[in-house]
């Protein structure tokens, strides 16, 4: 599945099955910028179609910064891609703008008969709620974390569920990283609901994502060390963590997540194949201190569930030395 772009840095990533064709969505950016931290306030949302995973054919991108003045008229980041029960595709994307420096992050969401061709609904973005959320200006992160929107309908509840990345209003300003939470009836209108986790001593927890593998509910999101104080990391943490929990709206046990060894790789996610097994696939974020900016072959999740030091899914005790945070 490596997928590179001759002359784009490509990221974060999601998959979307339409039945006969894989359709991957990811960031892109020109290598043009040359230092790649400057891709984040330059990112649209690519597109590329594979029948097996392996060999991609490139679309035009699904979406690029909107009109000025606007809430994503800087740029366009991580979301997810689900077929409502009309049939339609929804693009649920974070967006970003110029008028706050890229600082506020909000979510908005678009629409598609093919996959291909995309339209911005009507619907205003979805903000986080200061209830329960930090907002941006209260002096604690350099950002407003509401990003990352995963979305999946939930049988139990008759409703479309929405993961977010979020801070908690209160707490340890170095460890409020929370699953944000909202639901909606049609996909069009949603309802922010308090985080479906307590801060557990993460800063961020990025590119959160909730499946129910074999009966076990799992939550994987990625956290790289300077997001995460006073939580150990081992030499071959890559930043990618798992939790065990009781089903896709949780609980999960955050605070004992563990690590994955995925080397290199960042902003991973787990993806089912029509032939029902599980792989997990991220971006390729660092090799010897260069980025890399390409998406790496997709690892089956059975091959990781051998490794030392990967968290057993069935609520067991790691083999080896925990990586969950600090008591003392």
């Amino acid at each position: 599945m490596t997928f590179r772009l001759a002359d784009h840095w490509v990221w974060d990533s999601w998959v979307a099955d339409d039945g006969q064709n894989y359709h991957l969505f990811f960031l892109r950016a020109s290598r043009a910028l040359r230092d790649p931290e400057r891709r984040h306030h330059r990112a649209s949302i690519g597109h590329a179609v594979s029948a097996d995973l392996e060999t991609w054919t490139l679309l035009p991108d699904a979406l690029v910064a909107g009109d000025e003045p606007s809430w994503d008229d800087l740029a366009t980041w991580t979301g997810s891609t689900v077929r409502g029960h009309d049939g339609r595709w929804h693009l649920f994307y974070t967006g970003v703008s110029r008028a706050e420096g890229g600082l506020q992050q909000r979510i908005g969401s678009a629409v598609s008969d093919d996959l291909i061709t995309w339209e911005r609904t009507a619907t205003g973005p979805l903000e986080a709620d200061p209830r329960w959320y930090e907002k941006l200006g209260q002096g604690t992160w350099a950002d407003e974390a509401w990003r990352d929107p995963f979305v999946f309908y939930d049988d139990d509840t008759g409703q479309w569920q929405m993961l977010i990345t979020a801070r908690a209003a209160t707490g340890d300003p170095a460890a409020r990283g929370v699953v944000g939470h909202a639901v909606s009836e049609d996909l069009e209108h949603w309802t922010i609901l308090p985080p479906l986790s307590q801060p557990a001593g993460f800063g961020e927890m990025e590119v959160v994502q909730s499946q129910d593998v074999d009966g076990e509910g799992v939550l994987i999101f990625s956290c790289l060390p300077h997001l995460a104080p006073g939580i150990p990391f081992a030499e071959t943490s890559t930043g990618t963590w798992i939790a065990p929990g009781a089903g896709r709206l949780g609980p999960w046990e955050v605070d004992r997540s563990a690590s994955f060894f995925l080397p290199g790789v960042y902003a991973a996610q787990l993806f089912r194949k029509r032939d029902g097994q599980w792989v997990v696939f991220g971006f390729q974020n660092s090799v010897d201190g260069r980025f890399v900016g390409e998406i790496a072959d997709p690892v089956p999740l059975t091959d990781l569930l051998t490794a030392d030091r990967l968290f057993l899914l069935h609520h067991q005790t790691p083999t080896s030395t925990p990586s969950t945070r600090s008591t003392t």
